[in-house]
């Protein structure tokens, strides 16, 4: 098993209600699952070779709830990355060199039935995981924009965190509003749905966590 290790930022979106009912092991909102998003990698490597400042993103759509598998994802890479950047990006995203389920990677590629070829294009990614406010724009593939919540009495910023102390993508996440819209192979049309900003840190065995536990 090749080592890596990554550390950034995510922001995803998907189709489901504030909160997302998935991170509480219960049914997607809409009976399927549909989302998009990307990673900024601060710093990382995949054996040899260093990921750090490169983009990843993903689309994903399944017509359940996603442990009952029969998944679509569209994978796409930083234009920037080298080949062996490219390499070694998609072994992770697709689960490999990963003790199982161990990391979302891994989980969710256990769940797909049609894996598209990687696209290798811009992926602009901006994201404030403490303001919950970001952008993602992959060319030709998917625009995304995250936002606070409103107080739907006042108007004024609603801040909730979902806090997953064994979870396998994130220790914490900011939840906000998300507005997304795909098209390729994976087409998909979301507005002021569930959109989660946190920080990442995983490795092989799976997440590297910051915080105590209660």
């Amino acid at each position: 098993m090749t080592p890596w290790e990554i550390q950034g930022t995510e922001l995803v979106t998907c189709n489901c209600s504030y909160g997302c009912p998935c991170q509480f092991s219960a049914p997607p909102t809409k009976g399927s699952c549909e989302a998009m998003g990307a990673i900024s990698i601060n710093n990382g490597y995949y054996g040899d070779v260093r990921l750090d400042g490169l983009n990843i993103a993903v689309v994903f759509q399944w017509p359940g709830p996603i442990h009952e598998g029969k998944g679509k994802c569209q994978p796409i890479v930083d234009e920037r990355a080298s080949p062996e950047q490219r390499e070694g990006i998609l072994k992770i995203m697709t689960g490999q060199d990963t003790e199982p389920f161990a990391t979302m990677f891994a989980v969710f590629a256990s769940t797909v039935e049609h894996a598209f070829d990687p696209i290798f294009t811009t992926i602009d990614f901006d994201a404030d995981v403490d303001a919950r406010r970001g952008r993602i724009h992959v060319d030709g593939v998917f625009d995304v924009v995250g936002e606070p919540i409103r107080n739907a009495v006042t108007g004024e910023e609603h801040r909730v965190r979902i806090d997953l102390p064994h979870g396998f993508e994130y220790e914490l996440a900011e939840v906000g509003s998300g507005t997304s819209r795909s098209q390729g192979n994976i087409a998909l049309d979301l507005e002021g749905t569930y959109a989660q900003f946190a920080r990442l840190h995983m490795n092989n065995k799976g997440l590297i966590r910051h915080r105590v536990a209660a």
